[in-house]
């Protein structure tokens, strides 16, 4: 299909999703504990077959699926979003016993995923994770020591896509990845582990957040690992991680087109109604040249968006570079139409329970996780040079990605 536009049954199920996130998702989250996970929540998207949509449908529609979920109910998408994100490992490269035992589980709300790559001296910096793997001396397998930090879902997970170092390289200069899916000694050395929540040694703690997202820290304290539950192949996990990250990069910037169409809604919506100086406020030249700048920008951030998912759905060779930009420019983007519709809107919006007061402290975030904007335009940077590398340079630091939610 053309990048550029929607068919009417995209457009009609897109619609569909946004009524379901605001009168059947966000009844939901308003019941729930803020910081917590929200498992009536999780389990109401496994029976809607929201989360079974994650591992059967094309990036695109993931990225239609969250963008729409968000302008009616941001929990409801990070709720989902994380699922996908601590899941994928195991799609992508799980055993069919480890498919067998989770992903069912998940795609039915009743497990809790997280995705755990993110360490206190290993966010941007992803290939350089301390956690470390040491040869268990009894036989077939590891005990992993070190911990974890800004973990979505962390502690009360059922069980965690963890990446730790099998290895003894450190991180170092050499650790240019090709096309951001890992390359050099240190890069090489990370193995993934599929890890239960009820492993002995394996402890956790909340974190409390700007925005009130069950994120936290996870300590292991010698965890047994076996080969049984490596993740694809030993040494092979950083690979893992970028392809999963790839997918949901512009995802991300999905999550982020969402918001920011639902602050130019609000936007337009006050704007046409609210009266200033003798007449409406959008009768101002500079309120409504101020609306216009967010609409282009949104609607520019969209298409890079759908840009990025139709190259992942075809399996370009540009998908990299496309996924940071898709990526850069939407959680930039969705940043400046919040502010600007907060601006607008004066000190009405900074109350607190006001959706955009709301959607002001959701949007901070995207510009962190899942590869920080430097991140992002680092890695399409080395993907114009020509080099192929995205190389350690390629993050996973903050909510979402690290925690993945997000």
């Amino acid at each position: 299909m053309p990048v550029f536009s929607l068919d009417p049954v995209q457009n009609d199920w897109c619609a569909q999703l946004r009524t379901l996130a605001v009168e059947r998702l966000r009844p939901l989250v308003e019941k729930g504990e803020p910081g917590r996970v929200n498992r009536e929540l999780v389990s109401t998207l496994g029976q809607l077959g929201l989360l079974e949509m994650l591992f059967s449908s094309g990036a695109l529609e993931i990225c239609l699926l969250r963008e729409s979920l968000a302008q009616g109910c941001t929990e409801a998408e990070t709720a989902l979003a994380l699922q996908g994100l601590g899941t994928y490992p195991v799609v992508l490269a799980g055993t069919r016993t480890q498919r067998d035992r989770w992903v069912p589980e998940v795609c039915a709300g009743r497990a809790v995923a997280a995705f755990a790559l993110s360490e206190p001296g290993a966010g941007s910096d992803a290939a350089a994770l301390a956690l470390r793997a040491v040869p268990d001396s009894g036989g077939d397998g590891w005990r992993l020591t070190g911990e974890k930090r800004w973990i979505s879902n962390a502690p009360e997970a059922d069980f965690y896509t963890v990446f730790a170092r099998t290895g003894s390289e450190q991180a170092g200069s050499d650790e240019a990845g090709g096309g951001g899916t890992g390359g050099g000694a240190a890069a090489r050395s990370i193995t993934a582990f599929l890890v239960p929540a009820d492993r002995p040694g394996l402890s956790g703690s909340a974190i409390e957040m700007l925005s009130p997202h069950p994120i936290g820290a996870l300590a292991f304290d010698g965890v047994p690992v076996t080969r049984a539950d490596v993740l694809g192949e030993v040494g092979h996990g950083f690979r893992v991680a970028m392809n999963t990250l790839n997918l949901f990069r512009p995802s991300v910037g999905a999550f982020a087109v969402g918001m920011a169409q639902a602050a130019l809604d609000a936007t337009l919506e006050h704007t046409a109604h609210r009266t200033a100086f003798g007449g409406p406020l959008k009768d101002l030249q500079s309120v409504a040249h101020q609306v216009a700048e967010v609409a282009t920008r949104v609607e520019a951030a969209r298409l890079l968006v759908y840009a990025a998912a139709c190259a992942y759905d075809t399996g370009a060779p540009d998908v990299p570079a496309r996924s940071a930009m898709a990526k850069l420019y939407a959680t930039e983007t969705a940043q400046y139409a919040v502010d600007v519709a907060v601006q607008l809107h004066g000190a009405r919006a900074l109350q607190r329970g006001h959706p955009l007061e709301h959607l002001y402290r959701e949007v901070r975030a995207t510009r962190i996780y899942e590869g920080a904007s430097e991140i992002q335009r680092t890695i399409i940077a080395k993907e114009l040079y020509g080099s192929g590398a995205a190389g350690r340079a390629v993050s996973a630091s903050g909510p979402h990605a690290t925690e993945p939610r997000r």
